[in-house]
């Protein structure tokens, strides 16, 4: 007898080395793609098979992902182009352009569908560009299900499949927007067993209480959206056109959460199947929802689940309470987006705490025994050296017990791109520009400095900031010896630039 159709194959695209050059092959995480993990829950909820690639974890080329959908014989084949956090949908687009390419070369009579917040934002340009069939113009999971019914059924026209965009002769055609997944019960988790679960592996920071036990590894979302307004961020961009069906005007921003008892039964399945122990909440902002935060960490506290995890916060977002429920629970990382040591950059960016607030917030962090990633941005528009320098300074006198420094970029989906297209500014030549560690980055200038200037200064900056005597002495006295010699290591890795 034979086996049934495969109705669709997700597949999630990468090339570390082209992103993190040598960085990739050893402290960059290997983070599991949510995205394609959801939308295959989502799917499979509409009785829909489905199969998923990770050729980024697997290291395939475009012509090994395209010869694995050939085997595959898939109605669909959807390439789903989200990175491993909200801002990094962009620099996939290489490789997920190579996948596509390869694809539509290999299988030429097979749709072929690209998704992502990237895609979102520049629907008619991808489908210009790509070798792809459909974009989506949203979030994704109705899109993929409807178009995967469609081709399954045989039909005749893509009219009724919301939320896509096409070409028809010359012309780009859009159907109606599709809704966001509301009831994020249709879309319960990530379909872990899709993964190859034993391949993934958490960033070197994440594990500096256990420098070597950087596996098993997994990375899942609590919530959808932010509500903040940051104007260097991307994360809304797929959620737009499913916030105008919904009727939010351009201010307001979507944010779901799944229960504490949805998020609880994803962690059940990755401790007792998969033996995980590092776990990354991906949420843009995890720290947050009061009651939100405490279901989930009374949860894991009551299973007694000996977890090490980490998440994103702001630097005005928490309550004593709060800090010490996590730090029981197993999280044992905070990453705050503490941006700018200069009032006035941060201000132009609708990022408005104050400096008190960013140091106050890093000192009760450690005082609930929960160490800090602290999130630093070099290059925002009103930003000069001397602001520059002010970011770094504060970086100094926070002492986190890991920081990344970015340079601006103007993602595309975000206020800064459109701000940058209207000013006619200088973009990186391609996608793989957009990627923070890349050969050819190029940061968006400010008023006063050109990108290659702020990408100069953020390098020096990484460097000064790893190798000074009193962070490495913190981190000694925290990690042991062995940590801080594998940061000695790190920091003297230079990275190639095309530019600065």
């Amino acid at each position: 007898m034979a086996s049934a159709k495969l109705d669709l194959v997700l597949i999630n695209p990468g090339n570390k080395r082209q992103m993190y050059q040598q960085l990739g092959a050893s402290l960059a995480a290997s983070e599991p793609p949510i995205w394609a993990g959801l939308i295959a829950s989502f799917v499979r909820g509409r009785s829909l098979s489905v199969r998923i690639i990770d050729a980024n974890v697997e290291g395939l080329s475009g012509q090994e992902t395209a010869e694995r959908v050939k085997e595959m014989k898939p109605g669909l084949a959807v390439v789903v182009v989200y990175g491993q956090n909200p801002s990094a949908s962009t620099m996939v687009m290489p490789a997920a352009g190579a996948a596509c390419t390869a694809i539509k070369e290999t299988c030429p009579d097979l749709p072929l569908l690209m998704v992502g917040g990237h895609v979102a934002s520049l629907p008619e340009r991808t489908l210009r560009e790509e070798a792809v069939d459909f974009v989506c113009t949203g979030e994704g999971p109705y899109t993929v299900a409807e178009l995967a019914e469609a081709i399954k059924a045989n039909a005749k026209s893509y009219k009724d499949v919301r939320g896509l965009a096409y070409i028809q002769g010359d012309v780009v055609v859009q159907t109606p927007a599709a809704p966001l997944v509301t009831d994020l019960t249709e879309m319960p988790g990530l379909a872990w067993d899709l993964l190859p679960m034993e391949r993934y592996v958490a960033h070197n920071w994440h594990c500096f209480q256990s420098v070597d036990q950087r596996q098993p590894y997994a990375s899942l979302y609590t919530s959808l959206g932010c509500p903040f307004h940051c104007e260097f961020c991307c994360i809304q961009a797929p959620f737009r056109s499913g916030e105008r069906l919904m009727g939010l005007s351009e201010n307001v921003s979507s944010y779901r959460m799944w229960s504490p008892e949805a998020v609880l039964s994803q962690l059940d399945v990755l401790v007792n199947k998969y033996g995980v122990k590092n776990v990354k909440f991906a949420d843009e902002l995890f720290v947050l929802n009061k009651n939100h935060v405490l279901g989930i960490c009374d949860g894991i506290i009551e299973r007694g689940y000996d977890l090490n995890i980490w998440a994103y916060a702001r630097v005005d977002s928490w309550t004593v309470e709060m800090l010490d429920r996590m730090k029981q629970a197993g999280i044992n990382w905070l990453c705050p987006g503490i941006e700018s040591g200069s009032t006035r950059v941060r201000n132009d960016v609708n990022k408005g705490y104050k400096q008190e607030d960013a140091i106050s917030a890093v000192a009760a962090f450690k005082k609930a025994g929960i160490y800090v990633i602290g999130n630093f941005l070099f290059g925002l528009p009103e930003d000069d050296l001397e602001s520059m320098r002010e970011t770094l300074d504060l970086a100094k006198e926070l002492n986190c017990e890991f920081a990344n420094f970015y340079c601006a970029m103007a993602y595309p989906g975000s206020k800064l791109y459109e701000h940058a297209k209207r000013e006619k500014l200088p973009l990186p030549d391609s996608w793989s520009g957009y990627s923070q560690h890349a050969y050819d980055t190029l940061p968006l200038p400010t008023k006063y400095l050109r990108g290659e200037e702020v990408l100069r200064f953020r390098d020096a900056a990484f460097t000064e900031y790893f190798m000074n005597p009193r962070y490495l002495s913190m981190i000694e006295s925290t990690f042991g010896t062995q940590v801080a010699d594998h940061i000695r290591e790190m920091a003297s890795q230079k990275l190639s630039r095309k530019f600065g």
